[in-house]
């Protein structure tokens, strides 16, 4: 008789159920995992309002993952039951132009777990030998809680997006975004250096606060720009990140940062609506440069784990009580309305 697990599963457009599925059988190049821990990424919020790539439906979400192994193929050789993994879900191919030239995140066939292999929103998930090869599955480091883990995923985005735009000594930062995000950038640039870090937000100022940045501005009563070149004596900031999916942080981050600044499109913007209107005249006399940030390499979440484990960022300021599987579609309400910073799942509680 085939062993069941329960599991959320996304039917359609704002439509998951809890369900009694299939335990993942695993086969000899593959593991299976006890999850112990999920995070609710923004992704699985937009997912759940728009849909999931490419049309997928009656699929497990979740893919900031933390669990054990639980079970090994006989050709396993790097994991053994028992260990404890965190796990991302981008998985390249390995064979195209951009994975040949190291840029896996960037891979023209690129998959990913909780949308083409089911995700961590669920008590077992597999680990199929592809991912296993192309994609990120590491050990956690000693001393890290399962919850602790889960920040690996996101935190590895904003680590390689600031090694990618030179954060360093001395830099003012401004941060648009107050949500996680936002404040794991805060915390980086803190630690590479920044001298001055300015938060823009709207939703989650009350939490943002905990990280304590130098200047917190409520875009909701005060013009942001106006603020930042007070702040800054007129000059502007050095870097401006924009962390949050909306076009109109994109323009004022362009108009906030000095002459040759540097503007990081780190926040995706709404599929049916991706335009934004960048003042052209200030980035071509100023000599401003506007780059965009996805994802990271495997390596870059092997660093994130370590950056917790060393205490580079504060976890306990991000998680609060977690949320049964039960509890999902509250747990995603409640990350999206800013009543928690970062909601993570617990399929065992």
């Amino acid at each position: 008789m085939t062993e069941k697990m329960k599991a959320a599963v996304f039917e359609g457009i704002e439509n998951i159920k809890i369900k009694k599925v299939n335990k993942p059988d695993c086969g000899p190049d593959e593991i299976v995992v006890k999850v112990e821990a999920c995070g609710i990424c923004g992704s699985d919020i937009r997912n759940f309002h728009i849909g999931l790539r490419h049309g997928v439906k009656s699929q497990i979400m979740g893919h900031e993952i933390a669990g054990i192994v639980h079970e090994t193929g006989d050709r396993i050789k790097k994991f053994k039951i028992g260990d404890k993994v965190a796990i991302a879900p981008d998985v390249s191919c390995g064979e195209c132009f951009y994975c040949e030239h190291g840029f896996t995140n960037l891979c023209i066939n690129h998959r990913m777990v909780g949308t083409h292999w089911p995700g961590g929103f669920a008590q077992f998930v597999k680990m199929p030998g592809e991912v296993l090869l192309h994609g990120m599955v590491h050990k956690m480091p000693e001393g890290l809680s399962f919850e602790e883990a889960t920040l690996s995923e996101p935190l590895a985005s904003v680590i390689t997006s600031q090694k990618e735009a030179g954060i360093g000594l001395g830099d003012t930062i401004l941060i648009i975004g107050d949500g996680p995000i936002g404040c794991l950038h805060l915390e980086i640039a803190r630690a590479r250096g920044a001298f001055t870090i300015i938060m823009v937000g709207l939703k989650k100022l009350q939490s943002a606060k905990k990280f304590n940045p130098d200047y917190l501005i409520d875009a909701s009563y005060v013009d942001p720009v106006m603020e930042v070149l007070k702040i800054t004596e007129g000059l502007g900031a050095d870097i401006a990140i924009c962390a949050n999916p909306a076009a109109s942080t994109q323009e004022q981050a362009v108009e906030s940062v000095r002459k040759r600044g540097r503007v990081i499109l780190f926040g995706g913007l709404p599929k049916k609506d991706p335009w934004s209107k960048l003042n052209s005249n200030l980035i071509h006399y100023n000599e401003i440069i506007v780059a965009g940030a996805f994802s990271y390499p495997a390596y870059m979440h092997k660093k994130a784990l370590q950056v917790i484990k060393y205490k580079k960022i504060s976890p306990e300021k991000y998680i609060d009580k977690p949320f049964p599987l039960e509890r999902i579609v509250e747990g995603l309400k409640a990350a999206e309305s800013g009543k928690v910073l970062k909601a993570i799942v617990k399929p065992w509680i």
